[in-house]
């Protein structure tokens, strides 16, 4: 896994307590020195492992009956390509279903028109293989899906850029520390606490996109994807105490 790492420094000058507690451990140390406090943040980059596709059909019917069983036949045509493209049922997930009436409001006062049923069905799908993405999205349209979003792109196997986020981070923050520590007349400083949080950080996200109707005919050339890098970040929270 290639990782590139980027840094965003929140240094914070804390308040100078003769006790500073360490909440998770449930203890107090007592310090004699001021007390320097600081966020640090590292962002880790990698090309990312898995990619989530939303997939659907909408069907509409005179009968809810009807809407329902049309929509059980097609997603169960949309299921099977999915399978034979070798995805594995686990990363094949119901995410929505919905049956709704609709009507037709006409705009000269008459009571509305009924016009059918609508049933949305919808799966959430993991891919594990990038170079699989373009052609599972032309495989969904052509078995009949109706509604697709996404792809959205992430670093599921994650344990090696949150170590390498996490080092980063930590290094920094001591160097830091210590920095203040000799800009006030200390030579080194003493870890009291730390404390860790983890963010994901994908490409730019378009707006949401519209459900829309699309043509089931075989494109002449395979859908593009790129799904550029994702990252890991990591912020710590540490307090050191400023030492001579």
């Amino acid at each position: 896994m290639k990782l590139a790492s980027y840094a965003l420094a929140l240094p914070l000058l804390a308040a100078m307590p003769l006790v500073a507690p360490a909440a998770a451990a449930e203890v107090q140390m007592s310090v004699q020195n001021p007390v320097v406090e600081l966020g640090v943040t590292e962002i880790v980059k990698a090309e990312p492992d898995v990619a989530q596709i939303g997939a659907g059909v909408m069907t509409r019917a005179p009968s809810a009956s009807e809407a329902v069983r049309q929509n059980a036949q097609a997603m169960e045509r949309l299921v099977a390509r999915l399978r034979a493209l070798g995805i594995e049922r686990k990363d094949i997930q119901t995410s929505n279903f919905s049956l709704n009436a609709q009507y037709d409001y006409n705009r000269d006062g008459a009571p509305p028109t009924f016009i059918g049923y609508d049933v949305n069905n919808q799966v959430n799908v993991k891919l594990r293989r990038m170079d699989k993405v373009g052609e599972t999205l032309d495989a969904l349209v052509a078995a009949g899906a109706n509604n697709i979003y996404g792809p959205n792109f992430m670093l599921e196997d994650d344990v090696e850029a949150k170590a390498v986020a996490r080092k980063n981070a930590f290094q920094r923050g001591r160097l830091q520390a210590e920095e203040f520590a000799r800009m006030a007349g200390y030579t080194g400083v003493r870890l009291l606490e730390v404390s860790e949080n983890f963010q994901s950080y994908g490409p730019m996200q378009s707006p949401p996109p519209m459900a829309m109707t699309v043509s089931a005919a075989k494109a002449d050339v395979a859908t593009p994807i790129e799904s550029g890098e994702v990252g890991v970040g990591v912020t710590l929270s540490v307090k050191y105490e400023m030492t001579r």
